[in-house]
């Protein structure tokens, strides 16, 4: 029964400091894209046609 109590312990603590060096990482900087927004103008992106945009095929018995 010690061990669990134990190891409830040493989990506690290795997540208290994965959560305070992932929010010390926010702080810093780390995830901030400064790239991305520069060169996404240089892309072109064109809509998808949906259905509805489709001319609709006529069914023609000739």
């Amino acid at each position: 029964m010690e061990v669990i109590f134990l190891l409830i312990g040493i989990s506690l603590v290795l997540a208290g400091t994965f959560l305070f060096l992932f929010f010390r990482a926010m702080k810093d900087g780390q995830f901030d894209d400064d790239y991305t927004p520069s060169i996404r103008i240089l892309f072109e992106n064109q809509p998808k046609k949906s259905i509805k945009d489709q001319p609709k095929k006529s069914k023609s018995y000739e």
